[in-house]
């Protein structure tokens, strides 16, 4: 049993992984903008405030960040300023704190330049190549979290892709809605085929990556 703090725990996959971690025994606190309706010590406020990420890290053992600027578009300074500095702000105050473990809930997006990926491993997350503003501030995120594993505090990065399941209000309603309405694009021939991971799946690959962190230190995985 530890004392686990998840980021962004409002979202289909915090959730889901604070159910998993509840339910197996662990002591969980969350942090997020919002209040989440979970039955656990609540931490409100933004990643890009020192103090309350620093408060939340208080007597905590193991972390895994899912809070992130996720959209399509929108300045680059909003996708920086949570992705980046703020993914910094929550790997520094988890060193300060002790913190042991750490998991670093990325995406494929930020290793993917254009060309499909067919079984391929999990390549390093590169800025550089990354397409759009989200891909690339989770790649420098991605880079920022890894950078910082320790003898001292094990650091890995889990990359699932397009969560869904019962709870989704993002991907398959959004789906539905625009097919019912003739409103869903088809890109090329359609054919596109298109990675996706079922919440079960990508919420016990998190709880399992807490658990293994200390051996799969330094390293990133897609979880398909």
């Amino acid at each position: 049993m530890r004392r686990v703090l998840v980021t962004g725990a409002t979202s289909l996959l915090g959730r889901s992984l604070v159910d998993r971690l509840i339910s197996r025994g662990d002591t969980v606190s969350v942090l997020q903008r919002k209040p989440s309706g979970l039955d656990v010590t609540e931490h409100l406020g933004d990643i890009v405030e020192r103090h309350t990420v620093v408060n939340a890290m208080r007597g905590v053992e193991a972390v895994v960040h899912l809070a992130a600027r996720v959209a399509v578009t929108g300045p680059w300074a909003e996708f920086e300023a949570v992705n980046v500095h703020g993914t910094r702000n929550v790997v520094e105050a988890a060193r300060a704190a002790g913190v042991e473990r750490f998991v670093q809930v990325s995406s494929p997006s930020v290793a993917y330049r254009g060309e499909s990926l067919i079984g391929a491993p999990a390549g390093a997350a590169d800025p550089a190549r990354a397409r759009g503003h989200y891909a690339r501030s989770k790649a420098q995120g991605e880079l920022v979290a890894l950078a910082g594993n320790s003898s001292d505090m094990a650091v890995m990065a889990v990359r699932p892709h397009l969560v869904w399941g019962p709870g989704d209000t993002q991907l398959i309603g959004r789906i539905v809605e625009r097919a019912t309405a003739g409103r869903r694009a088809t890109v090329g021939s359609g054919t596109a085929l298109i990675d996706t991971t079922y919440i079960d799946n990508a919420a016990d690959a998190l709880v399992a990556a807490l658990d293994r962190a200390p051996s799969l230190a330094g390293r990133a995985f897609v979880v398909t």
